[in-house]
């Protein structure tokens, strides 16, 4: 996951790209039994990310701009940065990109600092974000990787 320009430390989960566009049934005049159906509004679901805690403050930095509780009066809030423009980066197992999504416009609608603490789980602490989006799209400038043959692994 990379935003600003710069890959974003311990991302471990990311929930799935899905849209939904609605159903828009009409039907025509001399029709009296059949409806046509055409595509309405498209929905983008939240994203949400997830990583072990860490002292890496990006989370916490983008989660602050839509509310900052110790700001001033009045400048709780930032929209200047409030939505960024993210890229979703896919790698195989031999460290080659194979595919990409740019997500356009995304704020964060949940941040979860911490989450419960429980002494006796068998857990790490995970911290989360939510991120609204108001679209994306595969990135087709990134085409499948070549397989190293064998013959280039031994040399």
């Amino acid at each position: 996951m990379k935003w600003d320009g710069k890959y974003v430390a311990g991302i471990s989960k990311v929930s799935s790209l899905k849209r939904t566009t609605e159903i828009v049934e009409h039907r025509e005049g001399g029709d009296p039994s059949t409806s046509r159906k055409s595509p309405g509004r498209t929905k983008y679901e939240t994203i949400t990310l997830e990583r072990g805690l860490t002292h890496d403050m990006e989370f916490h930095d983008w989660a602050g701009r839509v509310w900052n509780f110790g700001a001033a009066l009045g400048a709780q809030v930032s929209l200047a940065d409030l939505r960024k423009h993210i890229i979703l980066e896919v790698y195989n197992e031999a460290g080659q990109l194979v595919i990409a999504y740019k997500i356009y416009r995304c704020w964060v609608s949940e941040y979860q600092a911490l989450p419960d603490l429980d002494a006796n789980a068998n857990a790490i602490a995970i911290e989360h974000i939510k991120l609204e989006t108001e679209g994306w799209e595969r990135d087709t400038s990134v085409t499948e990787p070549q397989e190293p043959t064998l013959s280039s692994v031994a040399t």
